[in-house]
């Protein structure tokens, strides 16, 4: 069978030519290494040779190969030339180690691989990765440090999902998982517990209303539907119970009272103080449960008397006043269980720091977007244009 003979340009002749009379190496390893016979390419090194010596001065035409050759050379010249300036160019700019190693994070987002970077750049790569490791650990220690920060500042309340949108809020990007994975690392955990004890008393002959609200939880606008609800406090004292009345739209704790007793003036205080806050259009939708204290009749006839609309929990179902039974276990789990008061007062005080200080201006809620409820007021408060009749 006759052996196909292998044909090559000019471009490849020149290549094997450079490999010996360029980086040093032998006739023999490069025909070894290229599968090539000895004989053609000294044959090529002696026209590469005859065509540099002679030269277009002494009157003889070059071929199509030869020009090949020449234009070839010339680019081979001007590449290595631009290499020279670039080298040059990279060693003025990164007269700085750690300028070199951003240079080469820099090139390789531009899909330049590490090792050539760094050849052009004159650097180590183990020196690169040791230099991109430490930086790794300052960015990790500057958002630990913000983590931390966020999660002492809810009290030591927030899960990973609320540092999360705090941080954010702050302008850091960070991922969920990023934070979870942070505050493992700093043991940051929640401290939560959770504690049940009824405050409702609905065996009375006293009449109860229809539930008018029906778990419509979702309102489109503030003072159109509101919760209230007892719980108890706690102390060494004895019980401080406290009432709350919270405003649907927004979550936002609009009135509450406390007192060492579970009487309707405790209620009846609550909700004048929200009243007072507020000032609700005629039609508010009041939501509690059952029992006695708003089953009164003072409390009935508070109500009435600021138009308000009485709406009650089934019997036994706390799901009607969920959103309500919610802020309780809020308040407990972030504040309460984690205090041992010593008497009222020292409750009072620090129920009172919860609700204006953090929980009003400063919770983040799901509900509402991540934003807090006077955040969420804010954001949605339309201001009115002045007229002219106004103004004159």
């Amino acid at each position: 069978m006759t052996r196909r003979r292998r044909q090559f340009d000019a471009s490849f002749k020149l290549e094997v030519v450079r490999m010996v009379r360029d980086q040093g190496l032998s006739v023999s390893e490069v025909c070894r290494s290229m599968e090539l016979g000895e004989t053609a390419v000294r044959r090529w090194m002696a026209q590469y040779d005859a065509e540099r010596a002679g030269g277009p001065g002494e009157g003889k035409p070059l071929t199509a190969e030869q020009q090949r050759i020449r234009q070839l050379e010339a680019e081979n010249r001007q590449l290595r030339e631009d290499n020279t300036l670039l080298k040059k160019a990279f060693g003025l700019l990164c007269t700085r180690t750690e300028v070199r190693y951003r240079v080469v994070t820099h090139l390789q987002e531009e899909a330049t691989s590490v090792s050539n970077a760094c050849r052009l750049l004159g650097v180590s790569r183990s020196g690169y990765y040791a230099y991109r490791r430490a930086r790794q650990s300052a960015r990790s220690l500057q958002e630990q440090t913000h983590v931390k920060a966020a999660f002492v500042a809810s009290g030591a309340n927030y899960g990973s999902r609320r540092v999360m949108h705090a941080l954010r809020a702050q302008g850091l990007r960070i991922g969920r998982y990023r934070v979870r994975t942070l505050m493992r690392e700093a043991d940051l955990r929640a401290r939560w517990k959770r504690k049940f004890v009824s405050t409702t008393d609905s065996r009375h002959t006293l009449p109860v209303a229809a539930n008018v609200l029906d778990r419509q939880f979702d309102v489109a606008e503030p003072n159109r539907a509101w919760v209230s609800d007892i719980t108890y406090i706690r102390t060494a004292q004895g019980w401080l119970y406290l009432a709350v009345v919270l405003d649907l739209y927004s979550r936002k704790v609009v009135g509450w009272s406390m007192a060492p007793t579970m009487q309707a003036g405790l209620v009846m205080s609550a909700l004048t103080m929200a009243l007072q806050q507020r000032r609700p259009a005629p039609g508010l939708v009041l939501h509690s449960d059952r029992g006695s204290q708003y089953a009164s009749d003072e409390y009935q006839a508070l109500l009435r008397q600021h138009h308000v609309v009485c709406s009650m929990s089934r019997k036994g179902n706390c799901w009607d006043n969920a959103v309500m039974e919610r802020f309780f276990l809020n308040l407990k789990m972030e504040r309460v269980w984690q205090r041992q008061y010593a008497n009222h007062d020292e409750a009072r005080r620090d129920i009172t720091q919860y609700i204006v200080g953090f929980y009003n201006p400063v919770r983040l809620h799901s509900t509402l977007g991540y934003l807090s409820p006077t955040a969420h007021e804010a954001k949605s408060t339309v201001k009115e244009p002045i007229r002219l009749s106004e103004i004159t």
